[in-house]
């Protein structure tokens, strides 16, 4: 009987909902929101000047994904995406979705190397993409790539064997592609006709989307997400922050990331939301100007987002009306509690939510409440959100409450399968349909999840587990300080050494290594105080805001092999 009530008192957890899951597809439920409200704002695209009402934009959805059809794609071809957001990256997405196509998310940042691979992975059939963005020329990587690009819709290359047609988005022409306004003209009335046929047809448990995951342990790998996961995700996560009909969401987070397309597009057509693209790539100050022009009600962003919105805001106060906003989200870190008091009091999102997940779980698992307290939003992801979740030792066993150990998800949000890749879907996903993340967690008695770190981010001091969040977080709190990063580095007597990263906010005071060392002693135990500190001015991070850790520990190791920056960054 004792040990019965010993496991009754572990960390596992089932966020039951009320409210079931939509069992449709992503065409289907945008046809019936549609119908719903045909005349509410579906999408605005401030910097293209474009607004499409719902009415709109499932008919130009359909004419797209006829267009598809003509093109000869047919059910569960891959589908290429590599663009920055755009109106035409909504549509793509809706229309591949109606013409049962899957759709590939191919990141903007992505060089030759990196699209080769993943259009190869795949199969990607047709690729939909911008001429250029930032200081990446899309159609000469491309034409690198295929240099047999010729008749559109022909392509026969030997490095891209799979792919026939290259369509860009942009209103030029160039040989040997598409332009994206000119292949409508491509279908007549039967194509249309095979769209509402393909429509009918059509298994939600299907996969629809495939989103690869980041590679920095080996190659990227394709995430295989069906109708089910991602339309339900979209619809949970805007349902805990009470979205209807007359929200207007800031979506700044990339589209290409399951941010944008599922928490952004998907949560919206769920409940009628409009869509705001502020810009192609982030800027604060556009995505403040649409939250003032649009009358935006929710934002969203990673932590360093908000901290750039914060910052534009309170240079330029007067300039901006951010009255209107209630909520928005917060996904790839934990926000710090002086972050989190300003979006609060300066920005005045009362009911701002943490988000955790990953892309293999579509992604979000664990949300806050709007009504959870302050302590928790600033110390706690949230609790399950209709899923099972249980955190398990290195043995595979759940631990008791407040004791870490690795994250693990089952429900519908789980995907299929990493695509072609057998191996590590059984690493990934356990016998018992567990998704195992990778990241130590901590859960209390209520279900609510604090995220300690990542297995590979764990500093291993002597023995000792470091957790690198707890002492971030404790450093946050000095003067000046705006962002810091712990990681480990090499260390010949100990294995590993701390070292702290430090990002002071503009026009603070200078502080030293040694004011971190006395801010530090004594008041957290000593195996924790940073042996390192580095002033920087930026952190290498990823497209979407997350910081990279494994190209700061390779950069730090390398400065610490040489003395004078042993010297220079040591304060103990």
């Amino acid at each position: 009987m004792l040990q019965k009530l010993i496991r009754y008192y572990q960390s596992y957890y089932h966020g039951v909902s009320s409210v079931p899951l939509t069992y449709k597809t992503i065409g289907q439920q945008l046809q019936d929101i549609t119908e719903k409200y045909p005349d509410n704002k579906a999408i605005i695209s401030q910097l293209q000047g474009i607004e499409m009402k719902y009415s709109e934009l499932y008919t130009r959805s359909k004419e797209l994904a006829a267009a598809f059809i003509a093109l000869g794609l047919e059910k569960g071809d891959r589908i290429g995406i590599w663009s920055p957001n755009n109106v035409e990256w909504a549509l793509t997405q809706f229309a591949a979705a109606m013409a049962d196509l899957i759709l590939v998310n191919i990141n903007p940042a992505y060089q030759t190397s990196e699209l080769e691979y993943t259009l190869n992975k795949v199969g990607c059939k047709a690729l939909i993409m911008k001429s250029s963005f930032k200081h990446s020329n899309y159609v000469a990587m491309l034409k690198e790539l295929a240099p047999e690009l010729d008749t559109p819709g022909h392509l026969q290359s030997k490095r891209l064997p799979y792919l026939k047609s290259a369509i860009i988005i942009d209103n030029i022409h160039k040989h040997g592609f598409y332009n994206f306004k000119d292949i409508f003209s491509l279908s007549n009335a039967d194509h249309l006709h095979e769209v509402d046929i393909r429509m009918e047809k059509q298994d939600p448990d299907d996969i629809t989307n495939i989103q690869f995951t980041s590679g920095t342990t080996g190659q990227p790998k394709g995430a295989s997400l069906s109708h089910i996961n991602i339309l339900n995700n979209g619809k949970y996560v805007g349902g805990r922050i009470n979205y209807t009909e007359k929200d207007v969401v800031a979506i700044a987070v990339p589209l290409y990331h399951c941010f944008g397309m599922v928490l952004g597009n998907l949560a919206c057509i769920n409940y009628g939301s409009t869509m705001v693209y502020p810009s192609d790539g982030f800027s604060a100050a556009a995505t403040l100007e649409a939250v003032t022009n649009y009358k935006c009600t929710s934002i969203y962003g990673v932590p360093t987002m908000f901290i750039e919105y914060i910052n534009e805001y309170e240079r330029h106060n007067h300039k901006y009306d951010v009255s209107t906003l209630r909520t928005g989200l917060i996904a790839g870190s934990l926000a710090s509690e002086a972050l989190m008091k300003q979006i609060i009091n300066v920005l005045g999102v009362k009911d701002i939510s943490n988000c955790y997940g990953q892309t293999e779980c579509s992604p979000i698992t664990c949300q806050n409440k709007p009504t959870d307290s302050f302590e928790i939003k600033t110390t706690k992801v949230g609790c399950p959100l209709n899923a099972e979740v249980k955190i398990v030792d290195s043995n595979g066993n759940v631990v008791p409450y407040d004791t870490p150990g690795e994250y693990c998800a089952r429900g519908y949000s789980v995907m299929k399968k990493y695509w072609e890749d057998e191996k590590a879907t059984r690493e990934t996903i356990d016998k018992n349909g567990f998704l195992h993340s990778g990241d130590i967690a901590t859960m209390d008695k209520d279900g609510y999840i604090a995220i300690v770190g990542r297995n590979k981010d764990m500093i291993i001091r002597g023995g000792e587990n470091i957790y690198p969040k707890e002492i971030e977080e404790y450093l946050s709190h000095m003067n000046g300080v705006e962002q810091v990063q712990v990681i480990g580095c090499n260390d010949e007597k100990y294995g590993e050494e701390v070292v702290a990263l430090i990002k002071m906010k503009k026009n603070a005071e200078d502080i030293s290594g040694l004011d971190v060392y006395q801010y530090c002693h004594k008041k957290i135990a000593y195996y924790k105080i940073p042996k390192f500190v580095k002033f920087v001015n930026e952190f290498p991070q990823t497209i979407t805001g997350k910081p990279q850790k494994f190209k700061m520990r390779q950069e730090i190791n390398k400065e610490l092999e040489d003395p004078k920056y042993v010297e220079l960054y040591q304060i103990r």
